[in-house]
C-alpha cells in the first residue's frame, strides 16, 4: 500500500504528540508524587481512593471528638475529686461538732467553717468549662444549674435532665457530662444508708442513733417507718408504737419504754435513748426517699450548730441533727465517689478508642499512599525511557523527511 507524504507526516506528528502528552502526564505525576491525578488515570483506583479519603476524614473527625470528650471527662473527674475532698472536710467538722466539751461559741465557729465549705461546694456545683458552659446543667449549658433558695435553706436546680454525648467512633457515643441533680441531689442506690431523724416538734430529750442494717436483703428495708412516743398523763409511763408505709401489722404497738432501746425495723434497727416527750416522733426511711439536697443538709446543720444548747432538750436536738446530717453527708460522699468511678470508666473507654483509632488512621493513610503514590525510581526510569523514545522518533522523522526523489536526483 502506498503511503502519501502527508499521511506519513500526520502519523508521525500524531505519534510524537502522544508521546509528548505522555511525558507531560508523567512529569506531573513525578512532580506531585501522585500516581492518580484524574479519574481517567485509574478509574478503579480513583474510586477506591475516594472511599479511603472519606474514611480518613471521618476518622479525623472522630479523633477530634475523642479529644473533646476526654477533655470534658477529665474536667468533670477533677471537679468531682475536689467535691469529694470538700465533703470529707465537712464530715470531719460534723464529727468535731459532736464533741461534748465544745461551748456554744466553739460550735458557732464550726458552723462558720461548714458554711465556708458549703459555699465552696456550691461553687463547684456551678463549675464551667473552657467555653463558659456549666458542666452540671445537662443540655442547658448556658444556665447555672444551682441557685440558693430565698428561704436560706437548700437550692433550686435550673438545668435539665439530659446528658451531653459525643460520638467517638462509628456507632458509639459516650456521655461527657452528668446532671447536677444526679451528683448533688441524689444518692447511690447501692452505697447509701437509711436515714434516721427526729421530729422537728419534739419536746423531750430523746435521741435517735444512725441506722444499723443487719439484713440488707430484707424487703422491709424499703419501707418508711415512724416511731411515736406517748407519755401517760396518769402514771407517767412511756410507750412507743411503730407504723410504716406501706402498712405492716406486725410492727410493735404500745410497747413500754424504760430507757435506751433498740427497735427493729425490717432488716435494720435504731437505738432510741433519753427521755422522749409525749407525741415525740422519730423516723427511718431509705436514703432515696429522703430530701437529698446536700446544700439543704448543710444549711440545716449550720443553723442547728448556731443554736444555744443550754437545756437538755436543745442538746438532744443538736445530737439528732448531727446524726442525721452525718448520714446524709456520707451518702452524698458515696454518691460522688460512684459518679467519679463511672466518669473514670468513660475516660478509659475514650483513651482505648483513641489508641485503636490511631491504628486505623495510620493504616488508612498507608492504604491511600499505596494506592495513589508513585514509585519515584520506577517513574523516573520510565520517564527517561519515554523521553529517549521521543527523541529517537524525532531524529528518525527528520532523516526520513529527506528521502524524496528530488533529494536523490540532487545527489
Amino acid at each position: 500500500m502506498r503511503i502519501s507524504s502527508s499521511q506519513y507526516f500526520n502519523m508521525n506528528v500524531a505519534s510524537m504528540s502522544d508521546q509528548q502528552s505522555t511525558l507531560a502526564s508523567m512529569y506531573q505525576q513525578i512532580s506531585s508524587g501522585k500516581r492518580i491525578l484524574t479519574a481517567s488515570d485509574d478509574p478503579l483506583g480513583a474510586a477506591q481512593a475516594v472511599q479511603l479519603t472519606l474514611k480518613s476524614g471521618a476518622l479525623a473527625q472522630y479523633s477530634t471528638n475523642q479529644t473533646t470528650a476526654l477533655s470534658s471527662l477529665q474536667q468533670e473527674d477533677s471537679t468531682l475529686g475536689t467535691v469529694s475532698t470538700v465533703l470529707q472536710s465537712i464530715q470531719t467538722k460534723i464529727v468535731q461538732a459532736g464533741d461534748g466539751s465544745l461551748t456554744d461559741a466553739d460550735r458557732t465557729s464550726v458552723a462558720t467553717a461548714i458554711q465556708g465549705l458549703r459555699d465552696q461546694l456550691f461553687g463547684l456545683a456551678n463549675t464551667t468549662d473552657s467555653n463558659g458552659n456549666y458542666i452540671f446543667s445537662g443540655l442547658k449549658g448556658s444556665t447555672a444549674p444551682f441557685t440558693n433558695n430565698s428561704s436560706g435553706v437548700g437550692t433550686t436546680y435550673s438545668g435539665d435532665f439530659g446528658q451531653r454525648s459525643v460520638q467517638i467512633s462509628e456507632g458509639r457515643s459516650i456521655s461527657v457530662g452528668d446532671t447536677g441533680v444526679s451528683i448533688f441531689q441524689s444518692v447511690s442506690p447501692t452505697e447509701s444508708d437509711p436515714v434516721s431523724s427526729a421530729g422537728s416538734q419534739n419536746t423531750g430529750t430523746g435521741t435517735v442513733s444512725a441506722v444499723s442494717v443487719t439484713d440488707a436483703s430484707n424487703a422491709g428495708n424499703a419501707s418508711q417507718y415512724k416511731i411515736t412516743f406517748a407519755v401517760s398523763a396518769t402514771d407517767g409511763t412511756t410507750t412507743y408504737s411503730v407504723e410504716s408505709t406501706p402498712p405492716d401489722n406486725t410492727l410493735p404497738t404500745n410497747v413500754a419504754y424504760t430507757g435506751k432501746t433498740d427497735i427493729k425495723l425490717g432488716g435494720q434497727s435504731v437505738t432510741i435513748d433519753g427521755t422522749p416527750g409525749n407525741g415525740d416522733t422519730f423516723s427511718v426511711q431509705p436514703a432515696a426517699t429522703d430530701n437529698n439536697d446536700i446544700f439543704a443538709t448543710l444549711d440545716n446543720i449550720v443553723a442547728a450548730l448556731k443554736q444555744p444548747t443550754g437545756t437538755p432538750g436543745a442538746q438532744a436536738a443538736l445530737t439528732n441533727a448531727l446524726s442525721t446530717a452525718g448520714t446524709k453527708v456520707n451518702n452524698t460522699f458515696n454518691n460522688v465517689l460512684a459518679a467519679q468511678t463511672v466518669v473514670g470508666g468513660r475516660e478509659q473507654e475514650v483513651q482505648s478508642t483513641q489508641t485503636s483509632m490511631q491504628t486505623s488512621q495510620t493504616q488508612t493513610a498507608s492504604d491511600i499512599a499505596n494506592l495513589t503514590s508513585i514509585d519515584l525510581v520506577s517513574a523516573i526510569s520510565q520517564y527517561e525511557l519515554t523521553q529517549t523514545s521521543l527523541q529517537a522518533a524525532q531524529m528518525a522523522f527528520s532523516q526520513i523527511q529527506k528521502m524524496s526523489l528530488f533529494d536523490y536526483i540532487g545527489s
